[in-house]
């Protein structure tokens, strides 16, 4: 069998399955999207899904990692 019947052409999720939100920069931390943007994905246009995934890479500096221990953790730097 085929995997011509699975190939669609439609823009693909940029989900990597790491699912967390950022809790300060309000985007997923593994594909940079808004909850919003995640949530509505489905039923995007392809042009709106194009105009997500154009937005993405501008995106990355907005989720350092958060430090919750050592010393930035203790000064409320984290």
């Amino acid at each position: 069998m085929s995997d011509e019947v699975w190939r669609r052409d439609e823009v693909e999720s940029p989900c990597v399955r790491i699912c967390l939100l950022h809790p300060q920069a309000g985007i997923c931390i593994g594909c940079y999207r808004t909850a919003e943007e995640i949530a509505g994905w489905s039923t995007m246009t392809p042009e709106a899904r194009r105009a997500v995934m154009a937005e993405l890479p501008g995106r990355a500096h907005l989720v350092k990692p958060v430090r919750r221990g050592g010393r930035a953790g203790r000064r409320g730097g984290g």
